[in-house]
C-alpha cells in the first residue's frame, strides 16, 4: 500500500515537473544552438512549446518552426534567426520555475528592457505576451523574459 502511494506520488511529480520544465528546456536548447551557430534545432513536442514558439516567431525571434512526426514521436523543427551573423536572442531570464511560481495581474506586467524585449505570460486565455495580456486585461503566471 505504501509502495503504491510512493509510485503514484513520483509519477505525479514527474509529469508535473516535466510539463512545467518543457519550455525551460526548449529555450535553453535554442540559446545553446545559437551560440554554436546552428541553423535548426529539434525539440520534443508539447502544446505549450508550440504556443511559445508561435509567439517567438510572431515577434521575429526565430524564423519559424514546423510540427513533424505522428503520435508519441512528434517533434518541433525550429529554424533559428541571425542578423549579421549574430543571434537575434541576446538573453533569456526565467521568472517562474517549477519550485517557485510567479503570478502577476495585468497592471503589474511591465515592459522588458525599455520595450526592446518581451515577457511571456500563461493566462486562462492561453499563452501570450505581456503587451497582449495588458490589452486583454488578464493576468497570469509570468514564464520568462526574452530580449
Amino acid at each position: 500500500m505504501i509502495r503504491i502511494r510512493i509510485i503514484r506520488t513520483f509519477v505525479y511529480w514527474y509529469r508535473y515537473t516535466s510539463e512545467a520544465m518543457s519550455y525551460i528546456n526548449l529555450l535553453t536548447k535554442i540559446k545553446n544552438a545559437q551560440a554554436v551557430k546552428k541553423e535548426n534545432v529539434k525539440a520534443a513536442y508539447s502544446k505549450m512549446d508550440e504556443a511559445i514558439l508561435g509567439i517567438l516567431a510572431a515577434n521575429r525571434y526565430i524564423d519559424g518552426f514546423e510540427k513533424k512526426g505522428r503520435g508519441p514521436k512528434k517533434f518541433l523543427d525550429i529554424q533559428l534567426k541571425y542578423e549579421d551573423g549574430q543571434p537575434v536572442i541576446d538573453g533569456v531570464k526565467f521568472i517562474s520555475r517549477p519550485s517557485r511560481k510567479i503570478y502577476a495581474g495585468y497592471r503589474d506586467l511591465k515592459s522588458v528592457r525599455y520595450g526592446h524585449g518581451l515577457s511571456v505570460v500563461s493566462t486562462p486565455q492561453g499563452v501570450m505576451t505581456n503587451k497582449e495580456a495588458r490589452k486583454a486585461k488578464v493576468g497570469g503566471e509570468v514564464l520568462f523574459e526574452i530580449w
